[in-house]
């Protein structure tokens, strides 16, 4: 038996960067992956799916990818 992923993806920021949230349909659990910005934007889409975030992923380190990654982190 496998889980069914969905994933939606979140602009951020003025320049638009990609976040996306994962999730797996069967058990609710979440991850964030480049958390850049407009952290209450992501939160907002966190709840609106009635998901858990259990997850912060960075594809790597630059401030417009990573800067809300402890935010989320620390939650």
């Amino acid at each position: 038996m496998t889980a069914e992923l969905k994933r939606v993806v979140i602009p951020v920021t003025p320049f638009q960067q990609n976040c996306s949230l994962l999730w797996c349909m069967a058990t609710g659990k979440a991850a964030v992956v480049d958390p850049g910005g407009d952290l209450e934007r992501i939160a907002a889409r966190i709840s609106a799916e009635g998901v858990t975030l259990e997850k912060v992923l960075l594809t790597h380190a630059h401030l417009d990818h990573a800067a809300g990654a402890r935010v989320f982190a620390d939650h």
